[in-house]
Order: C-alpha cells, then sequence, then structure tokens
C-alpha cells in the first residue's frame, strides 16, 4: 500500500468512531476556527481552496487564517489562546511543551524532501566535518535547528563546535548572500529560494535521519471540540490528497496565496510531503529521540514525554 494511501485511511478510520457534529449542536459549537499557517503545505491549499470555509460555514463557525514566519511564534500564539491550529516542524513543539504550552499533537505528516543545508559554492565547505569552527543560520526552536544538530552529531561535532546565529528565514537568505554566514539550515520554501540564490546544498535533512512535520492544537480547543477537530482533520486530508496528484496546481496556489514566485514554489510542491495521517508510535519515537537530543545539548531545561502531549480523542 503506498503511503498516501495509509495515512488517508489512518485519519479515516480515526474518525469513523466519532459522530459528525450537526445543524442542531451549532448553539453550541466555537464561533470562529484561528489556524495558523506558513508560506507552505497543505493549510494554503487548504485557505485557496476555502475548503474549511465550505465544511464550517453551514454550522456558523468562521475561518480566520493567521500567518507566521515560522513554527515558533505560531506556538507562542496557540499557547496564549489566539490560535487554534496550526502546522510546524518538529522542533517547535518539543520547545513549546518544555515550556508548559497548552497543545497538543492531533496530526503526523512525514517528510521526505523540501529541507537540508546550504553553503556558499566559495565557502571551501564540502562535508560535514567542515561546519566546525562555522557560523550556521537558523530558525531558533526550528526545525531547522533539528536539522543542524543532526548534521552535527553526524559529523562528529559538538554543538559548541559551531557558532549558531538565530535568524529569521527572510533575514537568513540575506546573510548567507552577503557572507555574515557561512551556512544556511532551512525548510521549503526558503530552501528553494537559498537555491536559487547561489546557495549550494551540503546535506539533504532525509540524508541525516528521518523527520516529521506535525498538525498541533490548542489542548482546550482540541478538548471542548473533538468532533469538530476530527472533520477539520478529515477535510485538511482529503486537501493533501488531492494535492499529491495535483502539484502544478499547488504550486499557483501557493504562489497566490504566499507571494513567493511560482518557480519557486513549483520547485517546493514537487518535492513536497502532503499526506497527513495519525500520530503513530514511530512518528512518536522519533519525536521523542529529537527532545533526548535537544535536552543532553541543554537546549531545553528539562526532560519531556512527548507522548504526554499527543491528542486521544474520545471515542463517543
Amino acid at each position: 500500500m503506498l503511503r498516501r494511501d495509509f495515512l488517508k485511511l489512518s485519519i479515516a478510520g480515526a474518525i469513523a468512531g466519532i459522530p459528525e457534529f450537526s445543524s442542531a449542536q451549532a448553539p453550541d459549537l466555537l464561533k470562529a476556527l484561528r489556524v495558523g499557517y506558513q508560506k507552505n503545505g497543505v493549510l494554503v491549499i487548504a485557505r485557496q481552496q476555502a475548503v474549511l470555509e465550505k465544511k464550517l460555514t453551514p454550522f456558523g463557525i468562521d475561518v480566520k487564517w493567521v500567518e507566521f514566519a515560522s513554527g515558533p511564534p505560531m506556538l507562542e500564539a496557540m499557547n496564549a489562546g489566539s490560535v487554534d491550529l496550526g502546522q510546524v516542524g518538529d522542533s517547535p513543539p518539543i520547545f513549546a511543551q518544555s515550556a508548559g504550552a497548552n497543545i497538543v499533537y492531533v496530526a503526523g505528516q512525514p517528510i521526505t524532501n523540501g529541507q537540508g543545508i546550504l553553503v556558499k559554492p566559495d565557502s571551501g565547505i564540502r562535508t560535514l566535518a567542515d561546519l566546525k569552527g562555522k557560523r550556521i543560520g537558523f530558525t531558533k526552536g526550528s526545525s531547522a535547528h533539528n536539522v543542524t544538530v543532526m548534521a552535527l552529531e553526524k559529523a562528529g561535532l559538538t554543538y559548541n563546535d559551531i557558532t549558531p546565529v538565530y535568524l529569521s528565514p527572510p533575514d537568513a537568505v540575506a546573510a548567507l548572500t552577503r557572507g555574515s554566514i557561512d551556512v544556511w539550515s532551512v525548510w521549503d520554501p526558503y530552501y528553494a529560494i537559498g537555491q536559487r540564490h547561489g546557495g549550494q546544498t551540503l546535506v539533504e535533512a532525509s540524508d541525516l535521519g528521518k523527520t516529521n512535520s506535525f498538525y498541533i492544537g490548542n489542548r482546550d480547543f482540541a478538548t471542548r471540540n473533538p468532533r469538530i477537530l476530527r472533520e477539520v482533520l478529515a477535510t485538511l486530508a482529503e486537501a493533501a490528497d488531492w494535492a499529491e496528484s495535483h502539484r502544478d496546481q499547488v504550486a499557483k496556489s501557493l504562489a497566490e496565496i504566499t507571494g513567493v514566485d511560482l518557480e519557486i514554489q513549483t520547485i517546493a510542491a514537487n518535492r513536497s510531503s502532503f499526506a497527513i495521517g495519525k500520530v503513530t508510535d514511530d512518528i512518536v519515537a522519533t519525536q521523542q529521540a529529537v527532545a533526548n537530543r535537544f535536552f543532553k545539548l541543554g537546549l531545553i531545561p528539562k526532560p519531556i514525554v512527548v507522548r504526554d502531549a499527543v491528542w486521544t480523542p474520545p471515542q463517543s
């Protein structure tokens, strides 16, 4: 069975035990679903196609879209209660959980491509061992943070062997171009932007180990609205399945919504993973390994148990 089919079925199976909400329940439902999104992924497609609006508006629920440059500020907003649902990479929820954030993992999305480490062609950096002593730019607490750490581990280096430079993606592309950083760890579409600006791939994230993306929900929202959340995830899974087989249209949608050049979004769309599925035991184990790695390095203040933050919906 193809992975996308498995993930699609896993969502379908997961919602089977939860009755759909009906118009009779509408007075008791929330009035607005606030969705945080970045410049990539299924949520951009969902916004462009208004699939959540079509599902929820008949029940008196508005959908409000809030754009973020990266995952950490999105989860800060989610913890504060101003965002209900969003998609992020593997590192932001670990930093958030370690800080006691009011969040839960509600769905998973294995990543196969679209993130890695870039260097300038004339940098002299040819192997991971060459990262020693270099200035590496990335967004603190983002998936790029984990990719950086994995690269150092694979090279037998430590975090103290580099100079981390914490930058937002828009700032980092300029920093790499002018040489104020030697290396840039990032995800699409910024990864593709960096490549177009002359960045050379040192290593793909997929060559370093397993990585995942996640749909994260505010814990209170998930607890109070399990049927709505199930419907939202099922709707997003359908959008993801459509995206897997309509990548040209995905690229056009991403370009229209985000303002990022069509050529860049075409590159990103063609190497993206869209399928959405359950947070499986394997995904939890991979995420726990990331959490353990960060604690060992002193990047988070205390050990965490990832499974404690995985949403378990009621079965009736």
